[in-house]
């Protein structure tokens, strides 16, 4: 993993991407995904593959769906819980940590899988693959003291 020197998010600044940016773009993202079948949404500009997860809320038991780039690996799909480097893991994460029994949309496939948090291992042997794929990630942990979580989807 990289030495990439990046600034921590301020509380502030941490809150603005959140409510400015993330928020917004992913309801824009999921939209977009879902009413042209992943053509527009399906992917990031430099070409990254993205897929919507749907979780179920730890708290309200509702479905909550996000758009998120994912690396394929044989039968298994990989997330990276980064949510940009700021300081809290992604509400995506906490929900599968309560229940890991999430749905996938790749297009216009929806599958049932299991989630569960990569080990230290795993991790280190993904996240060269998953930085090749997008190379902010390296910046993302550097830019925060939580480790990232990877996480492994696995068919139920």
């Amino acid at each position: 993993m990289s030495e990439t020197a990046s600034k921590p998010y301020t509380a502030g600044q941490a809150k603005l991407f959140k409510t400015l940016f993330i928020k917004p773009l992913s309801q824009v993202n999921i939209w977009l995904y879902r009413l042209s079948s992943g053509r527009l949404g399906g992917r990031m500009p430099q070409g990254q593959p993205i897929l919507l997860l749907t979780t179920t809320g730890r708290k309200s038991g509702q479905p909550r769906t996000a758009p998120l780039l994912y690396l394929q690996e044989g039968d298994n799909i990989v997330l990276v819980a980064s949510q940009g480097g700021l300081p809290h893991h992604p509400l995506w994460y906490r929900n599968l940590e309560a229940n890991p029994d999430v749905e996938v949309e790749i297009g216009t496939k929806k599958k049932s899988m299991r989630a569960r948090r990569a080990t230290e291992e795993e991790k280190r042997l993904l996240w060269p693959k998953l930085v090749a794929m997008y190379k902010s990630y390296d910046a993302y942990q550097a830019r925060t003291q939580r480790n990232i979580p990877v996480v492994i989807l696995s068919p139920h």
